[in-house]
């Protein structure tokens, strides 16, 4: 008996195995059989029919090498299917994918314990059923990790869009404080840094929010006008001198730089990147800021000196949350998520624009960002 009949006639038995491994799985504490099983019936009748076609050395040799996420005309595999299902219950990959290797164990267990010895043909049959069994496993720790992710954007997106109206209410009523005439110096004091605080948490909530939209699939939301960009960047460049008095800011900001853009969102973009240089830039040299024209773009300059940024550092600049991520000290004051820059790049990036970066010692480190008219 070849493989694919053997695992038909002692499918019961097989699924039975499947059920009493995932049932030791934590998380598996409250699933019933079908639940337990999920889609173990459907894998083995794909793996079976998988065994049972005709197949090349050359599509083997491919089917090893390839990524396995695709549906078919619309439908998940069961293998995808699985992996999604058992993301829901609260499995984690790592007993997902043992499930597969209980599958595996039991299935040959089986089937070499039937035969007292293997021939050619059975030798095929061991080699297409483990390829056939990991393309599964791949199929589902793809769709397993997707699921998880949907799942961490979605929490990220109710999370930030919950914590707006609160933090919205306290910086309302800091800045009510702030008109009172009965106020002592400490209380003044002590009330714009609470307001200053405020508007830093929900900064840093508005880039998540940008961060899970651009995660989900919704894009960042702009609405673009005729705006005057040397308008656009003399407030940026005049609020970063309050926010940074110790500061030195030299602006070279050419007039009527008008352009189709999102006001707001270029707002964003100039405080990110103003806000970028003064983090990591030499108090001791003035931030430079440049905007000019050309007939089709408007390119606006930001440029500081400080540490060099590697080149092979620039291409994950605008990567999220690398700071975070870096395996390096990060002083208590410049803690932050890395999303200004991701969030930065986003925007530009819907306005059909783009960020280039150089650094050196010679000439510092530059953001330019190019717009078109």
């Amino acid at each position: 008996m070849r493989l694919p009949e053997f695992i038909e006639a002692n499918r019961d038995a097989i699924l039975a195995a499947w059920e009493e491994f995932a049932r030791t799985r934590e998380g598996a504490e409250h699933l019933d059989r079908a639940a337990l099983r999920d889609h173990s019936a459907s894998m083995l009748r794909e793996i079976v029919a998988d065994l049972r076609r005709s197949q090349s050395h050359d599509a083997g040799a491919h089917k090893a090498r390839a990524e396995h996420d695709e549906s078919v005309d619309g439908v998940d595999s069961a293998a995808q299917a699985h992996g999604a299902e058992r993301a829901h219950h609260g499995f984690s990959v790592g007993e997902m994918v043992s499930e597969f290797r209980a599958l595996r164990t039991s299935v040959l267990r089986l089937w070499t314990a039937s035969r007292a010895t293997l021939d050619a043909d059975d030798i095929s049959d061991l080699m297409r059923f483990n390829a056939s069994v990991d393309q599964s496993i791949g199929e589902s720790v793809t769709r397993f990790t997707s699921s998880i992710d949907e799942s961490k954007d979605l929490f990220l997106a109710i999370l930030s869009h919950d914590l707006r109206a609160p933090l919205q209410t306290v910086l309302m009523v800091t800045d009510h404080l702030a008109t009172l005439p009965t106020r002592d110096t400490t209380q003044t004091v002590l009330v714009s840094r609470a307001s200053r605080s405020v508007t830093r948490m929900i900064d840093l909530v508005d880039d998540l929010l940008d961060f899970t939209r651009s995660r989900m699939g919704a894009g960042l939301a702009i609405a673009p006008e005729p705006t005057d960009l040397s308008v656009l960047v003399e407030h940026a460049v005049e609020e970063i001198e309050a926010a940074h008095p110790q500061w030195a800011f030299e602006p070279h900001i050419d007039p009527n730089l008008w352009a189709p853009v999102d006001g707001a969102r270029m707002r964003q973009v100039l405080a990110n990147l103003l806000s970028n240089a003064v983090h990591h830039g030499d108090s001791s040299v003035p931030v430079s800021i440049r905007a000019f024209g050309t007939e089709r773009t408007v390119v606006i300059d930001v440029a500081n000196f400080g540490r060099i940024i590697p080149d092979g550092e620039i291409a994950t600049l605008f990567s999220p949350f690398k700071k975070i991520l870096a395996d390096e000290p990060v002083a208590s004051a410049d803690h932050h998520l890395g999303l200004g820059l991701f969030i930065t790049d986003r925007i530009v990036s819907a306005h059909n624009g783009h960020i280039d970066v150089t650094s050196s010692s010679e000439d510092g480190t530059t953001f330019r960002v190019t717009l078109p008219r």
